[in-house]
């Protein structure tokens, strides 16, 4: 009988971690593992400087999950982490019958019963264990929160991990603070009882987390800057200028901080547009480009991510896309570093949407799909060849994720759901320490910047950019790097 990775979760999560073995031996409990003493979670709420658009899709605010967890360790030592969480559930709950409103509603009374299931657990061990146990139940709520409201649509299994990660990040946070490490040293087997077989099966075993991320974080790491399906790209494509003093256009994003990627949002559902607006795109980077290099400044070459967020109807659109791009302009092919989900995210309703003759050209990355590891098995079975590894499923998640994605040899990216703040530190942390990884995107200072102000004076490195990287220097303390001063009450 094949047991599934679901099927092995709900399994290993009925014994207790001090019961479980790791072959003949009973594992010991550790003094440094840890319990939930207290949840308290609550909301805040921004206007966008202007809409976003992405996947057929129009956003104009956000709210963000905020979330503190107070841990204590067998030794009675406690301390608060933190974590934070834009929503974005036109992102994570997409609903062509059901309104913002309503997705965000219940979207809330999931986030107050993950609360409470946090609150009560009785689990004692190392982060990863108690979401191991989490996980689970957090899925069982979704069920029965779409049930108890007769939602049209009953919520996702990726709106419930975009749900409980601020929880599952307060949790990684506090870890770290009661035992004065960043997060992502916090995965030696000093402090973690099992290897990565424990969360995702035997195929897994002997593969360790300490092995997994880099030993130091990586100093600098490129800024991938979105251009929104409203976006203006020149002065003549503003028809309503925002006049708050940032940039309306492309090429005065590029020279205000010095950008060295873009990702592109396409419609995937028009191949002529979607070919000239990368062309488009394409000819004001490399024109902004070459007249930094004869004023004589630093002109680094441009790279592209394509975006279809799962909008094309199959591979040949793809292909046909990538085709017209290269037809009318082999060098601004070339600078198309990947394609990020380009079809359905159901993969397994949508056998038909493999990726293979796609992922020869560009490595194909797949993104709203990834929700477990049958997810990602089954993707990369489908021809998709590279890994969007993102806070918003979860600190727990992302990191045995990333694993997963070393072990199958898979190209990888960090991206955000426009985080802000608390979120983009969080997700900041994450690519600067998994290997490989090929830039990180970081929107909210496009698109939410009144969010970040009070972040951006003791995080410069991260929320002003002047040279198209973010800068990992003020992110090295306890957890997940912000300090308790900083953190909204």
């Amino acid at each position: 009988m094949i047991v599934t990775r679901r099927q092995f979760l709900r399994q290993a999560a009925a014994v207790p971690v001090a019961a479980r073995s790791t072959g003949a031996a009973i594992v010991a409990p550790k003094p440094t593992d840890i319990r939930i003493a207290e949840v308290v979670h609550g909301y805040e709420d921004y206007v966008y400087r202007a809409p976003y658009k992405f996947g057929g899709r129009v956003v104009d605010r956000v709210t963000l999950l905020n979330v503190h967890c107070r841990v204590t360790t067998r030794s009675r030592q406690t301390a608060w982490g933190f974590g934070s969480m834009t929503m974005g559930n036109m992102w994570a709950f997409p609903s062509a019958t059901m309104s913002y409103d309503t997705t965000l509603e219940a979207m809330k009374a999931l986030a107050s019963r993950i609360a409470r299931l946090a609150g009560n657990c009785a689990e004692i061990g190392h982060p990863l264990d108690i979401a191991h146990v989490l996980e689970p139940e957090w899925l069982k709520a979704a069920a029965e929160v779409s049930a108890e409201r007769k939602l049209a649509e009953p919520i996702p299994e990726l709106c419930t991990l975009v749900v409980a990660s601020p929880f599952d990040a307060a949790l990684h946070d506090a870890f770290g603070k009661v035992h004065r490490r960043n997060v992502c040293d916090t995965y030696g087997p000093d402090l973690v009882t099992h290897d990565v077989s424990r969360y995702l099966g035997p195929e897994f075993r002997g593969v360790r987390l300490d092995r997994v991320l880099l030993p130091k974080r990586r100093e600098r790491i490129p800024l991938f800057h979105s251009v929104g399906g409203l976006d203006p790209l020149e002065t003549k494509d503003v028809e309503n200028p925002v006049r708050d003093g940032l940039p309306e256009t492309l090429p005065e994003w590029i020279r205000r901080d010095g950008l060295v990627r873009i990702k592109i949002k396409l419609q995937g559902d028009g191949l002529s547009w979607d070919a000239e607006r990368t062309l488009a795109i394409d000819r004001i980077a490399s024109a902004v480009r070459l007249a930094r290099a004869r004023s004589g400044q630093a002109a680094a070459e441009m790279a592209y991510c394509l975006d279809f967020n799962e909008r094309c109807p199959n591979v040949e659109y793809v292909l046909e896309c990538l085709g017209r791009i290269r037809a009318a302009s082999p060098e601004g092919f070339e600078r198309i570093l990947y394609v990020e989900q380009p079809t359905a995210r159901n993969l397994e309703a949508n056998r038909q949407n493999v990726m293979h003759e796609a992922s020869r050209l560009r490595p194909v990355v797949i993104d709203e799909s990834l929700t477990d590891l049958e997810s990602l098995v089954l993707a990369r079975e489908m021809g998709y060849t590279g890994v969007a590894l993102k806070a918003c499923k979860g600190q727990s998640q992302t990191v045995l994720m990333a694993a997963a994605a070393q072990k199958y040899k898979m190209f990888l990216c960090v991206q955000d759901l426009t985080c802000p703040g608390a979120s983009l530190i969080h997700s900041v942390g994450i690519a600067a320490r998994v290997p490989s990884v090929a830039g990180i995107e970081a929107n909210a200072r496009q698109y939410v910047p009144a969010a970040n102000e009070p972040w951006r004076h003791r995080f410069p490195g991260i929320f002003t950019i002047t040279d198209g990287y973010i800068r990992t220097a003020d992110i090295g303390g306890p957890g997940l790097g912000i300090p308790d001063d900083m953190v909204p009450r």
